[in-house]
């Protein structure tokens, strides 16, 4: 009889049960760290979201979030949209289609000259590249769309949904991406959980600002902004050379992006001064930032020599109306006319001048900055246009040289998103020229602020900070969504993002955090609470009620006053939580805070 068997049968039991502790630990760790932000459900957000809280990747969830958010732009769209069936200039959709109107059609040294009396292009380079790019695209379709002169003011619906479409797609190849690599990076940066990320995505993703200025009322901001937004992924990343080249594409779409520049100058600088002098990291820097501008006015430059060589001038006499004359006739003064360099010297000073137009004035129709709301007591008109341009001056940089200064002496990365919201409510509040539409701006780094760490705690008033000033801008953005008759998206979609988050007037949840002493709660929650009840009379008053026959713009006014105060107190905010974030003064006995990345590596 054969002896035992020398083999003894594997435990299949022990591998399973190792396999299924790891993966709970992996879940109870994800899940131990989401509780730092949120136990159960605070908001409706939380609970649409809630059955993916033990995920260990944000990528499970994207999917979702980016279907979302995509139907809901495209719904969105369906409503009107600047300009529409308001003749005889219609409005920002017939700009944008105009220039991709005159990028393909005209050579591109007409591109800055060419009838400025009709939305004459004023956006720099990249602009006008993607205009063109968009122009072509749009011909293959339907040449119509774009028959210079004879399709003024056309409102074809199948034009209507390729434009619609041009918004979404510039979205999602820019915007969209570099907002989810930047709350990846973000969220690991200061130590926020896989979960809190998610949710901060879905509530960036739907800002309803930029949803009603870009797929309603219509524009390409999400473009510039995606472009800044990457611009500080790649700080995070340590890829300052690429932060460089980013930037420059902002700038180089839209030159609103100059509210950030202090702030992205600032926080590269000090990266390369701190913690000690690195002259080579700060020469390559300077080094890629002149190559990228370069890049940018090079297909000009070249254009316009290639143009010279064809007898094609900037100032053709052509059929239609006539095309526009020089705007600087005294450079014939100083510089030789025949010489080959003056066609490019002439187009760079023209796109200059379309690009920066100072002659407009300090602020452009009503807009709830300083300068506007003072305008109700003192009338500014009547002050040298120079003695304002230097005030604006003088006051927007004493707004932005403390949130700079922050950023230079503490070059942190997760400082980034407060220092840029305070900078561009700087900006947005003293500067010179501003338009309703540049609350996008400092709405955007303020709503990034949400993928941090106490972005979504129960235990910070950063939910209600930053719903109150995304609330609070939509609210100031709607007598220019007015005009076109778009106060139901408007409605729909900012009550909406409120109900989702848990924000007045569906909810107070965002109120009386746990962390915070009581007397600061409840000064929190009556100061908000003042502007809400303001913001909700305000449009029953507007709706109901026609201002006195000498006064038209009575509730605009009002309106603008309102906007105003709860803008600076939003600067404000973003300016405190700079300065404790920083611990620029830190409290007696802790050491200097910094932020460590507490998450679980996988």
């Amino acid at each position: 009889m054969a002896g035992p068997s020398p083999h003894k049968p594997r435990n299949r039991g022990k591998k399973p049960a190792g396999g299924s502790q790891l993966r709970t630990s992996i879940a109870s760790k994800t899940l131990s760290s989401s509780e730092t932000v949120i136990k159960t459900p605070l908001f409706p957000l939380a609970s649409l979201l809630w059955p993916a809280r033990g995920s260990t990747s944000q990528w499970n969830v994207l999917p979702f979030i980016l279907m979302a958010v995509g139907l809901f732009r495209w719904a969105a769209g369906l409503w009107g949209y600047s300009g529409h069936r308001s003749p005889p200039m219609f409005g920002d959709y017939e700009a944008q289609r105009h220039w991709m109107e005159i990028t393909t059609k005209l050579p591109i040294s007409q591109w800055y000259f060419h009838d400025l009396q009709w939305w004459g292009l004023d956006y720099p380079p990249l602009t006008a590249y993607h205009s063109w790019l968009c122009g072509r695209i749009g011909a293959l379709v339907n040449p119509d769309w774009f028959a210079l002169y004879a399709s003024r003011g056309l409102e074809d619906p199948t034009l209507k949904i390729f434009m619609r479409a041009t918004v979404i797609v510039s979205e999602y190849l820019i915007y969209v991406p570099a907002t989810v690599i930047f709350v990846r990076r973000f969220s690991r940066t200061c130590g926020a959980s896989t979960w809190s990320a998610s949710l901060a995505l879905v509530a960036i993703l739907m800002q309803p600002a930029t949803i009603l200025i870009d797929h309603v009322h219509f524009q390409y901001n999400t473009v510039m902004l995606g472009f800044v937004i990457a611009t500080l992924s790649n700080i995070l990343a340590g890829r300052y050379m690429w932060s460089a080249v980013f930037f420059v594409a902002a700038l180089g779409f839209k030159q609103m992006a100059l509210y950030y520049a202090f702030a992205i100058f600032s926080s590269l600088l000090g990266i390369c001064i701190s913690p000690r002098l690195n002259p080579s990291r700060f020469v390559g820097i300077a080094l890629v930032t002149i190559a990228s501008f370069a890049l940018l006015v090079l297909p000009i430059i070249l254009g316009t020599l290639y143009d010279v060589r064809r007898g094609i001038g900037p100032h053709p006499d052509i059929d239609g109306p006539p095309a526009s004359l020089p705007l600087f006739p005294q450079l014939v003064n100083y510089l030789d006319t025949e010489a080959i360099y003056y066609p490019v010297v002439e187009q760079l000073l023209q796109m200059v001048h379309r690009v920066f137009p100072f002659a407009r004035g300090l602020f452009e129709d009503k807009v709830a900055n300083f300068w506007c709301a003072l305008n109700v007591v003192i009338k500014l008109r009547q002050y040298p246009s120079n003695l304002l341009q230097t005030a604006a001056l003088v006051l927007t940089l004493a707004s932005i040289i403390p949130p700079n200064l922050i950023l230079l002496l503490r070059p942190r990365k997760h400082l980034l998103p407060a220092a840029l919201a305070a900078t561009a409510w700087g900006f947005f509040l003293f500067s010179y020229q501003v338009h309703e539409k540049s609350v996008l701006l400092p709405l955007m780094p303020m709503t990034l602020m949400l993928a941090g760490k106490q972005g979504l705690s129960r235990d910070s008033d950063f939910r209600a900070w930053i719903g109150f000033a995304n609330l609070l801008g939509a609210w100031t953005m709607f007598p220019l969504l007015q005009r076109v008759d778009l106060r139901v998206p408007y409605t729909v979609i900012t009550l909406l993002w409120a109900y989702l988050l848990g924000l007045p007037p569906t909810s107070l949840s965002a109120y009386f955090p746990d962390g915070q002493s009581p007397w600061l709660k409840w000064t929190t929650a009556i100061i908000h609470g003042a502007f809400y009840a303001a913001m909700t009379a305000w449009h029953v008053v507007e709706a109901f009620i026609l201002p006195p026959a000498d006064k038209p713009d009575l509730w605009v006014v009002v309106n603008v006053g309102v906007g105003c105060a709860g803008f600076v107190l939003c600067y404000l905010w973003c300016l405190w939580q700079l300065v404790v974030q920083s611990d620029l003064f830190p409290a007696k006995g802790k050491g200097k805070g910094k932020v460590t990345n507490t998450r679980k590596t996988k």
